[in-house]
């Protein structure tokens, strides 16, 4: 009878691992196939790259001289291309599908991994990896991977699966050596294995990497000297670092307008609390055998310390959700959900309808940085952990009651606070060099007598653009995005038929102000209401 009834009590469990499963598979297609359909020039565009560098490489060229199609350089050290050179060997149209197979078996073999070591109960571990498996390869960094064609998804199964302890005993680290020799993040691992005292860890991690770094040596002297001296630092080559798909702090400093010359300090003061906090927590969560939610507290530690943290960089992110979702207590269930969501939609673009407030746009916009950042400091629930005993101690209701209220006092300054127009990272104020591009020169009304300025606004998914017309009498307008915050120049261009003229876009105008001044510097109008009617 008791064994009877354990075979009932499965086989639910195994036709819903099932179903998952059949369902993960339609996602792989699906998303394949979307990837497949796009330009040419947007297919799987990062593989590209990695395939033309490899290709340079076997020509003898400088590889760090390549640049593809679309303007993208190759990034990561030496020995990346390495191993990317066996690719050229195979044509680039077969290549995309084998990569697009691989990176999907690589999200699958991510759930495996998290499932073996222990973050979901024996009990419901084949549904709970199934279901892990769907989750990652629909959020947006996995997206994003297949969409890229990115080795990042790779990165994270390698330095998940050694730092869990998935590996032999003798060659744990020599994975995430690899890992770091492919792109240098994973670096951050062997801090923690000093810290959790798994010194012969930390020795092949370093060993490896040195030897991976060595091999690049010699077989690509010029290319390694070049970058280990210089390229390695030069982190604008990788893009603009300002933009929103960077979620990390730096990136996230970058877009809230922090002086150039107080950014080196700001940044190394956030990274050195927001690494000491995860590194910690991370080390106790190995010595009380969670050595798989320490490797996942370290990774969101690399996505937040890192100048670059592009969207198929954030898996650590989506994994932290994972193992929140799979935790005992509601409340880090509730917190596992609501980073999913982040980690899944973009909340900026979703609910920019009513964020009509600066610094609540700029929250949002910056939603997975400060999740990552939430991880590292909260500790994969440490911190709720504390606050549930607190609660208990403190009469429940009321202490709910505080929290509560403290909350939405956090909430309250965030959303009414005056940020620079430098934090909105769709600001931009067209130059003569735009005049000819009627995307943003689309006003054509004549100015009424008397008034100094007269202007048109258009509303588009993720901006909004303003563009008009400007009387003689007005030498310079400024736009400021919010009360309190600080002016941008919005520049008086003329056009060839003598009309003078401007244009400029932002994220939401619901508080910005823009000021028409005469040549001493006076105000000659202010228009508000008129940006967002």
């Amino acid at each position: 009878m008791v064994a009877t009834s354990v075979i009932s009590a499965g086989q639910p469990r195994r036709w819903w691992a099932a179903a998952l499963w059949a369902v993960f598979g339609v996602i792989a297609v699906v998303s394949s196939v979307l990837v497949l359909r796009r330009p040419l020039s947007d297919r799987l565009s990062d593989l590209h790259i990695y395939y033309g560098a490899a290709q340079t490489v076997r020509a003898g060229d400088p590889l760090y001289g390549y640049v593809a199609e679309n303007g993208g350089p190759f990034t990561y050290p030496p020995f990346a291309v390495l191993l990317f050179e066996p690719m050229t060997f195979v044509p680039e149209s077969v290549l995309r599908i084998l990569w697009l197979l691989a990176t999907c078996a690589a999200a699958a073999a991510i759930a495996v991994a998290l499932g073996r070591a222990g973050v979901a109960g024996d009990r419901h571990r084949p549904v709970a990896v199934a279901a892990i498996a769907c989750g990652v390869l629909l959020s947006a960094p996995a997206q994003s991977n297949l969409r890229f064609g990115q080795v990042s998804i790779l990165i994270v199964l390698l330095a998940l699966v050694d730092g869990a302890g998935l590996t032999p005993a003798r060659l744990r680290g020599v994975l995430v050596g690899i890992a770091a020799a492919i792109k240098l993040t994973p670096l951050l691992f062997i801090v923690y294995f000093l810290l959790a005292k798994r010194y012969r860890d930390a020795a092949r991690a370093a060993g490896t990497f040195a030897a991976c770094a060595a091999v690049a040596f010699a077989v690509l002297p010029a290319d390694s000297w070049r970058y280990w001296t210089g390229t390695m630092l030069q982190t604008s080559r990788i893009g603009d670092l300002a933009s929103l798909g960077n979620q990390s702090v730096h990136g996230m400093l970058l877009r809230a307008g922090v002086a150039p010359d107080a950014l080196p300090l700001v940044w190394a003061a956030l990274v050195a609390l927001v690494c000491g906090a995860a590194l910690l927590r991370a080390r106790h969560l190995h010595r009380h055998g969670h050595p798989a939610r320490a490797t996942v507290m370290v990774g969101c530690a690399t996505i937040a310390a890192s100048p670059v943290s592009w969207t198929h960089h954030q898996l650590w992110t989506v994994l932290a959700a994972m193992v929140l979702i799979a935790a005992e207590g509601a409340l880090r269930r509730m917190a596992g959900v609501v980073l999913l969501a982040v980690m899944t939609v973009s909340v900026g673009v979703l609910l920019r309808g009513i964020s009509t407030y600066p610094g609540w746009q700029f929250t949002l916009e910056n939603a997975r940085a400060v999740g990552a950042v939430a991880v590292c400091l909260a500790g994969l629930g440490g911190v709720t952990v504390v606050a549930a005993a607190y609660v208990r101690r403190a009469g429940g209701a009321r202490a709910w009651l505080r929290g509560a209220t403290a909350t939405a006092a956090i909430l309250a300054c965030v959303a009414l606070l005056p940020l620079p127009a430098a934090a909105d990272p769709t600001f931009k104020a067209y130059t003569a060099a735009d005049l000819a591009n009627p995307r943003y020169f689309y006003f054509a009304e004549p100015l009424p007598p008397g008034a100094p300025v007269v202007f048109g606004v258009r509303r588009e998914k993720t901006k909004v653009r303003v563009n008009g017309v400007v009387d003689p009498a007005v030498a310079r307008l400024e736009f400021h995005s919010a009360p309190g915050g600080s002016a941008r120049d919005i520049p008086v261009l003329v056009t060839a038929d003598g009309t003078r003229t401007f244009s400029f876009r932002s994220a939401n105008l619901a508080h910005g102000r823009l000021d028409a001044l005469d040549g001493h510097g006076r105000v000659l109008a202010t228009f508000s209401e008129e940006l967002d009617p």
